[in-house]
């Protein structure tokens, strides 16, 4: 049975109330709903949530800048986000996900596939907590990960990464010079059927390079087929 605490966000109490009802039927604990931005983001301070739920379509302060703000704090960005979106244009999906969010569901959703999607994402926590402890600390020449600090640094300076940008970065660096395709990664890092679009994953890609600066060649584009990490160990 499941324990652990769920933060919904959500302005429509008919929806809020559904996702509750449904969260705490499948043994989940909500300590809180929120209705907008503002408290969200000091109740994600006071209750640490497991995961949020999160609602890009708020009053006042939108998700994707709640998103932001709670991926910018040190004592919230780590907690896990799931996007709930009545939109489905790929341009509010890709820029949740470049802000660091972990998956998303459009609205209408089933709540079989919600709980599953919150499953997945928790299993892909502790799966990184019980990383065997040769794998803990990757290094690939100037390149440092810790898969449970999910802390980087290249040539002694500390990245700031996304939740999504470290997930495809270890995902690379495990195996240098391996080839993979948009999809292995997003099957990889999310979880397979994860319909997420090529172009999602190459935001994140620029993102990632854009960050690690003059060693953004470590990741080479292959042409037609996708990506490799070619510093060896």
């Amino acid at each position: 049975m499941s324990r652990e605490r769920i933060m919904v966000v959500e302005d429509e109490e008919s929806i809020q109330e559904l996702i509750r009802y449904n969260l705490l039927r499948e043994g989940f604990l909500v300590p809180v709903c929120c209705e907008n931005g503002e408290s969200a983001l000091e109740n994600a301070v006071t209750y640490k949530p497991d995961l949020i739920l999160l609602d890009l379509m708020l009053p006042g302060m939108d998700g994707l800048t709640v998103c932001r703000n709670l991926k910018n704090d040190p004592a919230t960005r780590r907690i896990p986000v799931i996007m709930l979106t009545a939109k489905s244009e790929e341009s509010d999906i890709v820029i949740g996900l470049e802000l660091g969010a972990d998956d998303y569901i459009t609205k209408p959703f089933s709540p079989k596939i919600l709980t599953a999607r919150i499953h997945a994402v928790l299993r892909r926590i502790a799966a990184l907590a019980e990383t065997p402890a040769d794998e803990k600390e990757l290094v690939r020449g100037p390149l440092h990960m810790n898969a449970v600090r999910r802390a980087a640094s290249l040539d002694g300076h500390e990245l700031d990464l996304t939740c999504s940008e470290f997930n495809i970065l270890y995902h690379l660096a495990k195996r240098p010079g391996w080839v993979f395709t948009r999809s292995q990664i997003v099957n990889a890092v999310r979880g397979d059927d994860y319909p997420v679009t090529e172009r999602a994953v190459d935001v994140q890609i620029v993102g990632l390079r854009r960050k690690m600066g003059g060693f953004g060649e470590l990741i080479e584009t292959v042409r037609g087929i996708g990506y490799r990490f070619t510093q060896e160990p």
